[in-house]
């Protein structure tokens, strides 16, 4: 028997974005003081255009705002800071994986773009995680 299995929809996503959020070390948030969480289930035209991806199904998430290091109290920005977590293109991830739970790899790109607020690159990103 196989059981009827859903993937979770933006709400639910979204609750399980807040958890992991929630559970990032004090310092961490600390540095994270007003950057924003949302979720969409793909990025749109323009944003993928801006990161010269053609398959929305590509991008997991994104970054949109000044990272920590070219933030300047004489010329603030304009725009909160945000985070973008793209639901589908993580559930497909995620089916694709199968020895990684839904919450560690919404954990893991959740992490991943806030890497780039304080101003980390996705080499940066990637020697940190062959390192640990």
């Amino acid at each position: 028997m196989v059981a009827n299995l859903l993937a979770p929809n933006l709400e639910d996503f979204e609750a399980l974005a807040r958890s992991a959020y929630e559970a990032l070390p004090a310092e961490m948030l600390r540095l994270c003081d007003g950057l924003e969480i949302f979720i969409a289930d793909f990025a749109d035209d323009a944003t993928l255009k801006a990161v010269d991806v053609d398959n929305p199904f590509e991008l997991t998430g994104i970054y949109m705002g000044v990272d920590l290091s070219q933030k300047s109290l004489a010329d603030p920005s304009p725009e909160p800071d945000r985070v973008v977590l793209f639901r589908r293109p993580i559930l497909d991830e995620w089916a694709d994986h199968g020895s990684i739970t839904l919450g560690e790899l919404v954990t893991h790109v959740l992490i991943h773009e806030i890497g780039h607020h304080f101003g980390l690159s996705d080499d940066d990103m990637h020697r940190i995680e062959e390192a640990g």
